[in-house]
């Protein structure tokens, strides 16, 4: 009798042994991330470009580019290097590289200079990073039109099912936005306690899961400035780092494990709020 489908992967010489994880009550900021500065970790920076020479971003230069626009015949994808058209997309890469200074920083650009963009041309950066093997994507952007639900959604999937972590923030208005409310991707908003950038908290009542600092941040922007900035868009890459940094640490970690992890290192969670 034929095997039903999928189930392939549990035959005896496909059933792959993995290596355990603590024990979610031994999970501490130390085991998570002691000595990892995210080298190795590909990270995905969907937003309006990064400003490579900007002083934040510290030695290690930004390891790839692409500009993604949408041309009469198509999506158009430019992998020259590119700068930053406003600067909240250097405003993320300098938080990450805070967190983690070693991960690979990819510059994927589908905003224009007024943070306007395409729901096509904000999937096609999502599918890229996919495509391209990146570990980790900040997405400090999304959109509240439905016409993209489904799009969007089968592209959180697929970023699941690949391995690749999607951290999201969430709409600063109170409405739905998307991919923010799928199950599938960390969903971030701003809490307000500066001073400390690994102070996380988690919501037991999602979509929004986790609260990092995102209010009064002082953030890279164009030019080489830097400006006080206030949304959840600045506290998602905070975030961003730290999954960096426990990729370093503990390579080929999946989703709901990663979830697991943040949600133990929470403040809130921990004890220390």
């Amino acid at each position: 009798m034929p095997r039903p489908a999928w189930s392939e992967q549990f035959t005896p010489e496909a059933l792959r042994t993995l290596s355990l994880v603590q024990p979610i009550e031994n999970i501490s900021k130390d085991w998570a991330w002691e000595g990892s500065n995210g080298e190795g970790v590909k990270v995905a920076v969907i937003d309006s470009g990064i400003e490579s020479d900007h002083p934040a971003l510290g030695d290690k230069p930004v390891s790839g580019y692409v500009s993604i626009t949408e041309g009469p015949d198509g999506i158009i994808y430019d992998t020259e290097p590119h700068d930053d058209v406003f600067g909240h997309g250097t405003a993320c890469a300098g938080i990450i590289r805070a967190a983690a200074p070693a991960c690979e920083l990819y510059s994927v650009r589908v905003l224009g200079p007024m943070l306007s963009g395409r729901g096509n041309v904000f999937a096609a950066g999502i599918h890229w990073a996919i495509e391209n093997g990146m570990n980790v994507c900040n997405l400090s952007l999304g959109t509240t039109k439905r016409d993209f639900f489904a799009l969007l959604h089968e592209l959180a999937d697929q970023s699941y099912f690949r391995n690749v972590m999607l951290v999201t923030a969430a709409n600063n208005m109170p409405i739905p936005s998307f991919p923010s409310v799928y199950s599938s991707v960390i969903s971030i908003a701003a809490h307000d306690k500066i001073g400390d950038p690994y102070l996380l908290y988690y919501n037991p009542q999602p979509p929004v899961e986790f609260g990092a600092p995102g209010i009064d941040v002082r953030v890279a922007w164009r030019g080489g400035q830097w400006i006080t900035a206030t949304g959840n868009s600045f506290a998602a890459p905070h975030v961003t780092g730290m999954v960096a940094k426990i990729l370093g640490k503990h390579a080929g970690l999946n989703l709901f494990q990663m979830k697991v992890i943040l949600r133990a290192i929470s403040a809130n969670v921990a004890g220390e709020q």
